[in-house]
């Protein structure tokens, strides 16, 4: 990459905390980006910003943690931030999956925490976001989406379907910002080794595990790389999608395991 055309720029990082968003804030810091990180867990976004003030200590660093499933509280933080900080960049990465489970079996609180985190923090966050990028008449968003939103997989009803929506929001946005200098991308990554499917079993890391066996699976590096190639394209181009698996995987029903 020759040219660095978002050096100095301010982006915030949603789910910062873990896989895709905290490898990204360790790509964008290499890139001189300044960086305010959210999440809900406090004691890993200290960890986190000083790891990067270690690394980059010219860098504006902020924290904020945040529940981004409260509208208010979202509302409040942001605009705060933003009275003092414009923000150039929004990564809408919090997301998570919570059970594997039939419709008729499915569990009511893994729904809501599904439905109230992929869909609805994300429109929060961009809600408070997006009319100050309008105003400057400059921004960038991208939304972290994944196959899933592309095919419907057995048991993965309601994340498919949030998933599903994200795409469809990344596609609105798009239109609604039309002749502005907002740019909007929806990234969707397949099988990709992060916290995700410890998350969706409960914490059982042996049954995570197994998702990964056999394979060289995506790694967040991989699509916090693809985030920064996204971000500093020319500003008259705008990569809208990004369908991004690994090799081994060429549909979510099309993935070449070798076990024994």
């Amino acid at each position: 990459m020759t040219t660095n055309r978002i050096a100095n720029k301010t982006a915030l990082i949603t789910g910062a905390t873990s896989g895709f968003g905290k490898a990204t804030a360790h790509a964008l810091a290499q890139m001189n980006v300044n960086l305010i990180l959210l999440g809900r867990r406090s004691e890993r976004l200290q960890e986190l910003q000083q790891t990067l003030s270690n690394l980059h200590p010219k860098l504006h660093l902020r924290t904020l943690a945040l529940d981004i499933k409260k509208y208010d509280g979202v509302k409040t933080e942001l605009e705060a931030i933003m009275a003092k900080t414009p923000i150039d960049i929004l990564i809408n990465n919090a997301g998570l999956a919570s059970g594997l489970s039939s419709i008729v079996d499915g569990d009511l609180d893994d729904w809501e925490q599904m439905i109230d985190t992929n869909l609805k923090g994300l429109l929060y966050v961009s809600r408070t976001i997006l009319p100050q990028m309008k105003q400057r008449n400059q921004g960038h968003v991208i939304n972290i989406g994944s196959m899933a939103g592309n095919t419907t997989y057995p048991n993965g009803n309601v994340y498919c379907a949030t998933k599903a929506a994200v795409h469809t929001l990344g596609q609105a946005m798009n239109i609604d910002l039309t002749g502005t200098g907002i740019r909007v991308c929806t990234l969707a990554p397949g099988a990709a080794n992060t916290e995700f499917s410890e998350v969706r079993f409960h914490g059982d890391k042996l049954k995570a595990d197994k998702v990964y066996q056999g394979f060289q699976p995506l790694l967040a590096e991989d699509i916090a790389e693809m985030i920064v190639y996204v971000l500093n394209a020319p500003a008259h181009v705008n990569i809208q999608k990004v369908d991004m698996m690994p090799t081994a995987q060429r549909t979510p029903y099309h993935l070449h395991q070798e076990i024994d």
